[in-house]
């Protein structure tokens, strides 16, 4: 099938990734309608808040236009507790000059003749001078609103101060102003009393009074917004992984998010600016609306643009509240710099003004205030599109105007959006895997070629180092010819035709890390989890690759699909390099991928799962409908094509998750532990025709089935390679005979076996074996391979006596490839726990505890050497794999003599292996066989 490329293939992804964002959108409708129907909540607290200040603040004249002021005559001096905030007891006013006759006589005439009531002689405190008054208010604050200093000059002299606090204070909404209410009330009084009683008329007076200017109302306002996309949660679902792998180019992602992120800020910009409008804002009503909405919807952009940056730093959508809230604090910190004019005017530089813009809540906030500033008074006309480029100051000043933030937020917009998709290429994924920081800069990248040429510079560690693997030769015969096949290919340039996978050296290092704690250093040594891995994985074949949990099988198909990054060695695929990040890309177009974990979207079909892979895959829009629904056909989902896989069962969406590996006809399948069902095979071993096809699996039954050929793996290296029937006779305990007895013999028995005495003596004599397993019905016995010689004339005489012994039926068999597998893991634990000294105790029936290592299967009894038996004595310790992978002891054998021409040499004591564990136990000799 011939793939889409270039500018059609661009496309397709686009409308693909488009369609799956609205269908996402329109099946979670109640977000959706949250995000697209939020501004008319804004805009309806905005005015609930309005009308409650209004209400609030409709005693206070600074709040309404005063077109005709009141005129104030004579205000009286008002009681202390007319005072906001006052503490109590409080006094009307104090004085000082008490020392004097005349302004004791002044101040009595004050408190006599205050305009409305008399002052109280309780509610007045009198001193000597002002240095009293000052020290009297440091111990009694804010129990008086005002004080009044005195002092007789001579006898037409009387001099006077009023001293009163000048900070205006607001309660509920209403705002006191100490100079109207307090001083000024105290000053016509002394300049009263001082007159009257200097000229000595107590009736004298004059008509006096107050009036302010005539002004308009104070107007306040602020809008803000911020919003972050969903990004987050499609990488932490490993969802973006998955299209990766599948060949998706980053512009064609990034456009669909833009686009739709887009369209749904174009409809909210616009409904918030509606909703004002119908709400009766004049910031929205006498500015232009174009000029307004055009605002609005360049500073979302800006933000969606922001928000693809920062997801590129995030890997939890938990996290990306706490950055958005982040973001929302630190812009609101910067609109209040920007209120004192930073760094919009001529007094600053251009330079700082750039700086300044990049972050789009500054930008924004500068456009609001020159629109509010345009609508602040009830004269204000706002500001039309036609002279949205008019600068308050004049040109020759101009540094900022409305059209001037546009251009700002348009190139802000550019530069994270850019910069977004940047990051997203450099900054290592939750696999460590990047490209070099100068990627663009390749002729490759543009180009599509030279993906057979490594690349360094593609591992990323932060902490700790990735020291080198040490390469060790491997010790069995099969895995060192696979070896030297590929590496004698590699140096002679050989590409055979035939091969779809050569791995050369593949290695995978985990670096160690540091923790800094609040007493002390924790360091992590490296982790070796792929140890130089050298083979080829032909065409038209299935290659089983098996191992315990850490083996590194996971790991090594990791890297080959460009999940995990590679720390040595390379792997071509079709003479295309993992570590080229142009190989990669073209890897990608011939690969299908069904990973461990099926990585789905819930609110998708599996009919819409398909149809936006293939879309990106590439295939042809006309084949798109027709694949899908062969596939469909082939998982056995066709009845359930249009139902959500959310709700598809375990084996549903791991059938849906083969489908997808299958779109585009790979030349390659990698597969990761798929489940055990019968159909799953079928699939698998029809879609083997034309490409390789990588399994891992924990079912030695699944792969004794698929594969043509296995490769076991333990502790990050390869310890067997071969068919099934190979491995099994190299690594089984041996041939396994199992003899039916027929029912005559049966029914004639007396107890348990007694009839097949004959037997047992017949397999004791001739090959040295006893029965495995037994009952009345057969009997098993595993014959050692070393015996193979001996079996022909064997199974020819035991025919012959058939009748004679009873026998029905005798089957010949090797032994299971979980036994192989068994083995072989347990000589790499074996081995993994004589280097680092890893021992476990065996206590044995006869009361003696052994330590031994992990893994080991036939273990010498120290001291139970004798003239008799000079090797001594030994046991077959019986092992088997726990639920997390780890080694255990499950049983021993009786006690047995170790057989004669074995080398026994004695263990070394326990602190030679660095074994600081128990000492009452007895050191194990550990026997090769």
């Amino acid at each position: 099938m011939i793939l889409q490329q270039g500018l059609p293939l661009l496309y397709q992804q686009f409308t693909a990734l488009f369609k799956k964002n609205l269908l996402l959108s329109w099946r979670n409708k109640r977000s959706t309608c949250l995000q697209l129907f939020s501004s008319f909540f804004f805009i309806l607290v905005i005015f609930c808040i309005e009308e409650a200040m209004k209400a609030s603040e409709a005693s206070s004249s600074a709040y309404k236009n005063v077109t005709d002021p009141m005129l104030l005559f004579s205000p009286p001096i008002l009681p202390c507790e007319d005072k906001f905030f006052v503490k109590l007891p409080c006094y009307d006013f104090v004085w000082s000059g008490n020392n004097s006759r005349r302004v004791t006589d002044i101040v009595s005439a004050i408190m006599a003749n205050n305009p409305g009531r008399p002052i109280p002689t309780n509610k007045v405190q009198s001193f000597k001078g002002p240095e009293e008054v000052d020290a009297w208010f440091m111990s009694h604050p804010l129990q008086v609103p005002g004080a009044l200093h005195f002092a007789e000059r001579n006898a037409t002299v009387v001099s006077y101060g009023v001293q009163t606090n000048s900070s205006s204070e607001e309660k509920r909404g209403r705002i006191e102003d100490p100079t109207f209410k307090f001083l000024i009330p105290l000053q016509i009084a002394a300049e009263r009393e001082i007159a009257r009683s200097l000229i000595g008329d107590p009736k004298f007076g004059w008509s006096f009074g107050f009036k302010e200017f005539t002004r308009p109302a104070i107007i306040g306002e602020a809008i803000s917004a911020l919003k972050l996309g969903s990004l987050v949660t499609e990488k932490e679902l490993k969802l973006r992984q998955a299209m990766t792998m599948m060949g998706v180019f980053d512009t064609a992602y990034w456009l669909s998010w833009l686009i739709w992120e887009g369209l749904l800020t174009f409809v909210s910009s616009l409904f918030l600016v509606l909703f004002g409008m119908i709400f009766q804002f004049d910031f929205f009503l006498k500015n232009s609306f174009f000029v307004v909405f055009l605002l609005f919807l360049l500073f979302q952009f800006n933000m969606i643009s922001l928000a693809f940056v920062l997801s590129s730093f995030i890997s939890k959508s938990s996290s990306a509240t706490t950055v958005g809230f982040l973001v929302f604090l630190i812009s609101f910190i910067l609109q209040i710099v920007s209120a004192t004019g930073f760094p919009y005017s001529s007094a600053y530089s251009n330079s700082r003004r750039a700086i300044w813009s990049l972050f789009p809540p500054n930008t924004f906030s500068a456009g609001l205030k020159l629109l509010l500033d345009a609508t602040s008074t009830p004269e204000s006309s706002g500001i039309s599109w036609s002279e949205r480029a008019v600068c308050e100051g004049g040109m020759s000043t101009c540094v900022i105007s409305v059209d001037i933030i546009y251009q700002w937020q348009v190139g802000s917009f550019l530069f994270w959006f850019v910069l977004a998709m940047y990051f997203d290429n450099i900054i290592p994924n939750a696999s460590g895997v990047r490209k070099p920081i100068f990627y663009f800069l390749t002729p490759g990248y543009w180009t599509g070629k030279g993906g057979n040429k490594m690349e360094e510079g593609s591992i990323f560690s932060c902490i700790g180092s990735v020291p080198p693997v040490e390469h060790v030769a491997s010790e069995d015969q099969d895995v060192l010819e696979e070896e030297t096949l590929v590496k004698q290919q590699a140096m002679d340039g050989i590409v055979d035709p035939n091969i779809a996978v050569q791995i050369h050296g593949l290695a995978k290092t985990y670096p160690g890390t540091t923790k800094l704690g609040c007493c002390k250093c924790t360091k992590t040594s490296p982790f070796h989890a792929v140890k130089g891995l050298w083979m080829n994985i032909a065409k038209d074949q299935l290659f089983c690759m098996l191992g315990p949990n850490g083996a590194g099988k996971t790991t090594s198909i990791s890297c080959l699909t460009g999940i995990n990054p590679i720390t040595g060695g390379d792997a071509l695929i079709y003479g295309d390099s993992v570590r080229s990040s142009v190989g990669m890309s073209n890897i990608r177009k011939m690969i299908g991928v069904c990973p461990q974990f099926d990585i789905l979207w819930d609110a998708l079909s599996s009919e819409e799962h398909l149809h936006l892979f293939a879309s990106i895959k590439g295939l042809p829009p006309p084949s798109i409908n027709s694949t899908a629904e062969k596939l469909l056909a082939d998982v056995k989902l066709t009845g359930a094509a249009k139902v959500r896989a959310g709700s598809y069962s375990g084996g549903m969406k791991r059938r849906l998750s083969v489908a997808v590996a299958l779109i585009g006809d790979p030349k390659l399948t990698t597969g990761m532990d798929p489940i055990t069902r019968r159909h799953v095979w079928d699939i698998i071993q029809e879609s083997k025709k034309g490409r390789a096809i990588i399994l891992t699996t924990h079912s030695m039954e699944e792969a004794d089935i698929l594969s043509d050929r296995i490769g076991i793996m333990a502790k990050g290296r390869l310890r067997c390679i071969g068919t099934s029937i190979r491995l099994k006779s190299r690594f089984g305990t041996g041939f396994v005979a199992t003899v039916s007895f027929t029912e005559s013999k049966k029914d004639n028995s007396n107890a348990s076996g007694d009839s097949h005495e004959p037997v047992k003596r017949f397999f004791n004599e001739h090959l040295k074996v006893e029965p495995a397993d037994e009952n009345k019905a057969f009997m098993t016995f595993v014959i050692p391979h070393d015996k193979e010689k001996l079996l022909t004339g064997f199974f020819e005489e035991l025919e012959n006596r058939e009748s004679e012994f009873g026998i029905s039926d005798i089957q010949l068999g090797l032994a299971t490839l979980e036994e192989v597998f068994l083995n072989i893991a347990r000589r790499a634990e074996l081995e993994n726990a004589t280097t680092e000294g890893i021992m476990v105790t065996l206590d044995l029936v006869s009361g003696i505890s052994l330590e031994i290592p992990v893994g080991a299967r036939f273990v010498g009894i120290p001291d139970t050497e004798s003239a008799e038996n000079p090797s001594g004595v030994m046991v077959e310790v019986y092992w088997q794999q726990d639920g997390s992978g780890s080694m255990c002891i499950t049983g021993h054998s009786s006690e047995m003599r170790v057989p004669q021409n074995v080398l026994v040499t004695r263990p070394p004591s326990p602190n030679a292996l660095g074994h600081k564990g128990l000492r009452q136990a007895v050191r194990g000799i550990v026997i090769d066989l």
